[in-house]
């Protein structure tokens, strides 16, 4: 799929998020928007899934090890025809599949139930480490926050994945400096981010999270590391693709209102205009 097909239906996913927590009236809107060329990418590009046969043992695995930008992954998950995109306005109401953190109770193709932060990549290097046992051929993909990596589990999880030498486990940072507090520095620091996975035995890389030819580089690098697990940090613009939300620590956790979410859709509806 080229670039210009991966810019649209990233700007696609972009509108259900907004549409989705704007129905809901909550929901996470900046990490979720951030993400987005990811979630596009690894849905469309990289991994090996079928909408049609969300339950194959053989297919590649997603964990979102961040979940409260579910939001995101329905938008993703429905652009790419696991369910229609008719259920995006369900968002967050009651007995609706998409539940404000990801279930694999409620909605096939979710392969994990996430939410409590640091808790996702454990699974991930569990996932990873039984087809390692297998023998299969999966990989396994999970994205984290970069305000996640405050959770000591996701350090715990490095170090068994390294020592395992997983190279099917892709840890993905969505570092856009943001979370519910103020910046990553200010709130805990992580950084350096790279360097502190290079410690737990991983080969990393950095790119830009919203372009494409990165991700693209990123993830051919990723396949053809053998012997240690993969840390693809991405920078990242939290609320990408909304003028009011770019950069904007405020948009973490709130929904656009009336007015909030016209300014948003003409912004994402101009973006698609000049994606053609």
């Amino acid at each position: 799929m080229n670039n210009k097909e991966l810019r649209y239906h990233a700007n696609e996913v972009r509108k259900m998020i907004i549409i989705g927590t704007h129905s809901a009236k909550a929901g996470h809107p900046g990490g979720s928007l951030s993400a987005a060329d990811i979630f596009t990418y690894l849905y469309f590009e990289e991994m090996n899934i079928d909408p049609a046969d969300p339950t194959n043992p053989d297919r590649d695995r997603f964990v979102l090890s961040k979940g409260h930008t579910a939001p995101g992954l329905y938008g993703v998950m429905a652009e790419r025809g696991y369910f229609p995109k008719e259920e995006i306005p369900t968002l967050r109401h009651t007995g609706a599949r998409l539940q404000g953190h990801p279930s694999m109770q409620y909605l096939p193709g979710i392969d994990m139930s996430s939410g409590s932060l640091g808790q996702g990549i454990s699974v991930a290097c569990g996932m990873a480490k039984g087809a390692k046992i297998q023998n299969k051929d999966f990989r396994v993909y999970t994205l984290l926050g970069d305000g996640e990596l405050e959770e000591g589990q996701v350090w715990e999880a490095a170090m068994f994945a390294g020592a395992k030498k997983l190279d099917n486990l892709v840890v993905i940072v969505d570092n856009n400096n943001l979370q519910i507090d103020g910046t990553i520095t200010e709130v805990n620091n992580p950084y350096p981010i790279d360097k502190k996975f290079e410690a737990f035995n991983f080969h990393v890389i950095n790119i830009d999270g919203n372009d494409f030819d990165q991700i693209r580089a990123a993830m051919k690098e990723a396949r053809e590391t053998k012997g240690m697990p993969t840390a693809i940090v991405c920078k990242t613009v939290k609320g990408k693709g909304v003028s009011f939300m770019e950069n904007n620590v405020a948009w973490h956790g709130v929904a656009p209102n009336d007015e909030q979410f016209e300014i948003a859709m003409k912004d994402l509806e101009r973006i698609g205009e000049e994606i053609g």
